[in-house]
């Protein structure tokens, strides 16, 4: 396996080839963005639930489209306030969906629907159903399918989203043709992402349909990405026996049942890495041995490095403690600050739990 975040290793026959080949096809490609409005930019709205949306979904979007230069990306939500994020630290978002209908009355050119907690939430769907009447692509992450599927907007559209709700989808959205192992899916206005680790690839896939091959190349260089096509292979993440029903077990059961949760303290202050810092908390929050908090010298917000603003969890020396601090981040890139997080969790609550989390995350770039 090559650097975080690359696709699936080749396929080992003739057979498994021609099919991985068939499922790529079936996938598509993002379609190249054309202005409207009078636009010199695309505007990227990224919309989260307050009561809970999933941290890497919202957050890694954010992070790369902002490093790309090549839209104008506003954070959102559904009503005033933070957004509680699953399964770790809160973000104040940039506008609610009210204040960014003032602000953009034509709507979005895209909207990323993260997975969120609650999926039917009627001022969400009505939204997302308004910005896709007014001409915007919809781009789900993961299960922020569940998300567009409620809307009605994927019915008759190919789709995908992650591994664990498969049956569930195919048994709730019948009009709907999901598409299993591939990373991503891109049917006309509609495009959707595999489980969490796909936020990255498709986000790349998102620039290269704004600014080009090129420049997504470079900025894939950059973050530490190797390839964002949409091969992928979901069915190696489901349980098995013998393969890797273990892990699970220990992230899901074990380890919160035979262990004390630990807190663990993620640095963070002006400037921190917004990929780096979701991608380590959101890790070690699933380990189901630990739990991450933002640790920062004050309370005061805290603005990453692209903008995004950040309320800290816990604050030095203040009355809530952690019981571990992590390092600060260093130059490592970004996208690969998830094999840096798996590898500290493989050494602190051994590599089954490490392993556990990479199936949780959908994510090829770790082996049992």
């Amino acid at each position: 396996m090559s650097a975080a975040f690359a696709a699936d290793q080749p396929a080992s026959s003739p057979t498994r080839g021609a099919a991985t080949a068939a499922v790529a096809a079936q996938a598509g490609k993002i379609a190249p963005y054309h202005a409207r409005f009078g636009r010199t930019q695309p505007v990227i709205a990224i919309i989260g639930e307050n009561s809970g949306t999933e941290l890497t979904d919202y957050v890694i979007p954010y992070g790369v489209l902002q490093q790309s230069s090549v839209a104008r990306v506003i954070t959102v939500a559904t009503q005033p306030g933070p957004i509680t994020m699953r399964p770790a630290l809160r973000i104040q978002p940039q506008a609610t969906i009210a204040e960014f209908d003032a602000d953009f009355p034509e709507g979005a050119d895209y909207v990323i629907v993260p997975a969120v907690v609650r999926r039917n939430d009627p001022a969400l769907l009505a939204w997302i159903v308004a910005q896709g009447a007014k001409g915007g692509t919809i781009v789900s992450i993961c299960d922020g399918a569940l998300v567009v599927a409620n809307t009605g907007l994927l019915k008759g559209h190919r789709a995908t989203a992650h591994w664990a709700t498969q049956a569930l989808r195919a048994k709730a959205y019948p009009d709907v043709d999901w598409v299993k192992n591939v990373r991503y899916v891109a049917d006309g206005r509609i495009v959707s992402s595999a489980g969490i680790s796909a936020s990255m690839p498709v986000s790349i896939a998102l620039v290269e349909a704004i600014a080009g091959h090129d420049h997504a190349a470079a900025l894939a260089h950059e973050l530490g990405v190797s390839d964002w096509s949409t091969a992928h292979n979901s069915d190696v993440f489901r349980p098995r026996f013998g393969v890797n029903l273990m892990a699970f077990v220990h992230t899901t059961y074990s380890n919160a049942h035979l262990h004390a949760m630990q807190r663990i303290g993620v640095p963070v202050a002006a400037g921190v890495d917004e990929i780096a810092l979701a991608l380590t908390a959101d890790a070690y929050s699933r380990t189901g041995r630990s739990h991450a908090y933002a640790l920062s010298a004050s309370a005061a917000p805290v603005q990453t490095r692209h903008g995004l603003t950040l309320l800290p969890d816990r604050v030095v020396g203040g009355a809530n403690p952690v019981d571990r601090v992590l390092p600060a981040f260093d130059a490592t890139p970004s996208a690969r600050m998830l094999d840096q997080a798996l590898a500290g969790i493989a050494q602190r609550y051994g590599r089954s739990t490490a392993y556990g989390v990479a199936l949780d995350f959908e994510y090829p770039g770790f082996r049992k």
